[in-house]
C-alpha cells in the first residue's frame, strides 16, 4: 500500500495537469484589450508541471499526502490481522479511497490558486488564450515566470 501511494505522491503534478484539463485550464481566458481584434488572439503558455513543483504550497501538500498514507498503512496494518482476503481487500480500497480523496482536495486548492495566477497574469498582458506549454508546437508567449512570482 505504501509503494502504491509513493507512486501517487510522485505523480502529482501529472494530477494537477490533468485537474487542469478537466477543469478547464487551457482554455479561453477572456480579455478586454484584445476583444477589439479577435483576428490576432495572443497565446500565452505555461509549464504546469513547473508551476505545481515550485508552488509554495506543494512541500506541505506532499507532507500531509505522505502522513495520511502512513495513517492508513498503520490502520491496515491494526486493522487486517484478523480479515479473511476479502475484507482485508475491501479495507485497503477504503483506506486508499480516503488518502485518495485527501489527496484531491489538496491537489484541487494548489490547481484553484495557480488557475487564478494564470488568469491574473494573462488579463494583464492582454492574452486571450492561455495553455499548456505542453501541447504547444511552435510560439505563444511564455507566462510561467510571471506566474511564479504572483504565486510566492
Amino acid at each position: 500500500m505504501i509503494q502504491f501511494i509513493k507512486k501517487r505522491i510522485a505523480n502529482i503534478a501529472l494530477a494537477i495537469l490533468v485537474l487542469f484539463t478537466v477543469t478547464g485550464m487551457g482554455t479561453a481566458v477572456p480579455s478586454k484589450a484584445h476583444a477589439a481584434a479577435p483576428d490576432k488572439a495572443a497565446v500565452g503558455v505555461v509549464d504546469l508541471g513547473l508551476l505545481v513543483n515550485q508552488h509554495p504550497d506543494t512541500p506541505k501538500a506532499n507532507e500531509t499526502i505522505k502522513a495520511e498514507a502512513e495513517a492508513a498503512q498503520k490502520e491496515f496494518d491494526a486493522k487486517a490481522a484478523g480479515l479473511d482476503d476479502k475484507e482485508r481487500q475491501d479495507l485497503r480500497a477504503q483506506l486508499q479511497q480516503r488518502v485518495g480523496q485527501k489527496q484531491q482536495e489538496l491537489l484541487k486548492a494548489i490547481a484553484d490558486k495557480i488557475d487564478a495566477a494564470v488568469k491574473e497574469v494573462a488579463n494583464a498582458k492582454g492574452l486571450t488564450v492561455v495553455v499548456a506549454k505542453s501541447v504547444v508546437v511552435y510560439g505563444g508567449v511564455d507566462i510561467t515566470e510571471d506566474v511564479l512570482k504572483k504565486l510566492r
